[in-house]
């Protein structure tokens, strides 16, 4: 892994300071080399210890909340997107977008933000002339 191929950097990092320690080196010393905190050293060398060398240099899966929109709800929102503004508006705003999608009861509650992140790889552009919608 340290030699060749492609690995996180988080992965190769976590890997460096395992090697170091080995060598002897005491964790300030990695810390202050490799630019992280002690804490993370000795963190990484517990993992070790207590669970091994795949635990030590992997992640545990991240909390977070479930996704709002699924592929229907993403569909329809996108959709929505792509129809003309509504009356007293030249455009769609995020905003806009969020209030019909609860209007809609595509979801319960909805953030302006979280609208963005679901229309942002599409070819929607809220700050564009056009609807979005294009033809090939």
């Amino acid at each position: 892994m340290t030699r060749k191929g492609r690995h996180a950097g988080r992965t190769v990092q976590r890997g460096r300071m395992l090697l170091r320690l080995a060598d002897g080196v005491s964790g300030y010393t990695v810390a202050d080399e490799l630019g992280c905190c002690a804490q993370t050293v000795y963190q990484v060398r517990r993992r070790y210890i207590e669970s091994g060398l795949a635990i030590a240099l992997g992640e545990a899966p991240r909390s977070g909340g479930p996704r709002r929109f699924d592929g229907v709800a993403r569909a329809a929102l996108t959709a929505l997107a792509c129809t003309p503004a509504p009356t007293g508006h030249s455009r769609w705003t995020l905003r806009l977008l969020a209030g019909k999608a609860v209007e809609l009861c595509l979801v319960e509650t909805i953030s302006h933000e979280t609208v963005g992140q679901v229309l942002k790889k599409t070819r929607y552009s809220p700050s564009a002339s056009s609807t979005g919608a294009w033809a090939r």
